[in-house]
């Protein structure tokens, strides 16, 4: 009985040393992996990577990790006039396969999300044009208030708010577009001149590579971008 004893005490302080060092392991391999993500995705901070499962270890050794959570934020879009910032970002990645002494990351699927605030996307739209909520819609479109302002011959500067539609184009971009501008109708070619302003695109580059937006939901505070993807990379 008393061996038995000696035994059982062994195996359990042997367990808690192999978590702790599968907790260790993980904790470090968390902090790399933040580092190379910065590196790889051109992000201004390292994101916060949490990595999901139990043991770590065994995962490292079979080159695939279960489950895979990514947070960044301050991820900037687009270069030049056309940039837009994206406040933050999240996803979840399964089946993530290691490779290149673990310098390269891949998950078999993701499903994430970015926010980006009204003031990010007003500082992106062009000159003098701001975006704000537009309440909800009853077709389940998102939508959001565009102002702008044009300048015409003989009339002098035009000011418009609209209600326009923000939608997904091409897995990568989000659009918008007013359905009508009013007060235009007795002045010719100004609503040409007001939408070649406030109907505008903006590319959400910058998320890891294989991701694609399916959807945009206006809130009273930015809107919200669902995505997904295949074969997404975390680091290369």
């Amino acid at each position: 009985m008393r061996a038995a004893r000696i035994l059982l005490i062994v195996l359990v302080v042997l367990g808690g040393l192999f978590v702790a060092a599968d907790r260790i392991a993980v904790s470090v391999a968390e902090d790399k992996a933040a580092e190379r993500a910065q590196q790889t995705q051109g992000l201004s901070s390292k994101p916060d990577i949490s990595i999901k499962g139990f043991p770590f270890l065994t995962q490292v050794a079979s080159d695939k990790l279960d489950d895979v959570r990514i947070t960044a934020h301050d991820i900037q879009a687009g270069t030049g006039a056309e940039r837009l910032r994206i406040d933050s970002f999240t996803a979840d990645l399964r089946g993530v396969n290691l490779s290149g002494n673990y310098q390269r990351a891949v998950a078999d699927t993701a499903d994430g999300s970015a926010f980006i605030t009204y003031a990010d996307l007003s500082a992106a739209a062009p000159p003098g044009v701001t975006v704000a909520y537009g309440g909800e819609s009853k077709d389940g479109r998102g939508r959001v208030k565009v102002t702008g302002s044009v300048t015409m011959p003989l009339i002098g500067t035009v000011k418009r708010s609209v209600t326009s539609v923000i939608s997904v184009e091409h897995g990568d971009t989000v659009r918008l577009h007013a359905d009508v501008i009013p007060g235009v109708g007795s002045i010719p070619g100004l609503d040409k001149l007001i939408r070649e302003k406030i109907d505008f695109t903006r590319s959400l580059v910058g998320l890891p590579t294989g991701i694609k937006v399916q959807s945009v939901v206006t809130t009273p505070s930015g809107i919200s971008v669902a995505a997904s993807g295949t074969n997404v990379v975390l680091a290369s």
